[in-house]
């Protein structure tokens, strides 16, 4: 699959917000269309450049790398994070070079490895939801109470 082709996928998950920064794409959970006034972080995001870093070496024409935030329990079923890795590799899901320790999965032009990608891009947006659910009641939990009239 091209870069498009990953943008339109993740794009279309509910609710999900893509927005692009110096050719980046970020695909954030936006139910409540407030990001401008409560921005946070995205559940997957598409690479194009070696701007942040340079592990996978995003300079070759034509190669991206797609980001994938999961749970830490999904994280350990699908990658070994003691394991060694040639981050430059296409097509190999593998703990991504920087935040692989946050439970953030990559895998640079998705092909044969689309089905399993594809399914780890549900559990991540399963999990963004969850994750805003949380944040939805513990705020209500701690919103102030009116007085009284």
């Amino acid at each position: 699959m091209d870069v498009d082709q990953v943008r339109h996928v993740v794009g279309g998950y509910a609710d999900t917000r893509m927005i692009e920064g110096n050719g980046d794409f970020f695909a954030v959970y936006d139910p409540d269309h407030d990001y401008e006034t409560r921005p946070r972080q995205g559940w997957a995001t598409i690479v194009t450049s070696n701007v942040n870093d340079d592990a996978s070496d995003l300079d070759r024409p034509g190669v991206f790398r797609l980001n994938i935030g999961l749970p830490r329990a999904r994280f350990a079923e699908v990658v070994d994070p003691d394991g060694e890795y040639d981050h430059a590799a296409l097509d190999v899901v593998m703990p991504h070079p920087v935040y692989g320790g946050h439970h953030w999965v990559c895998v640079l032009n998705p092909d044969r490895t689309w089905p399993a990608v594809q399914g780890l891009l549900d559990d991540a947006h399963t999990f963004a939801v969850r994750q805003d659910e949380n944040r939805k009641r513990r705020r209500a939990v701690t919103a102030p109470v009116s007085p009284p009239a």
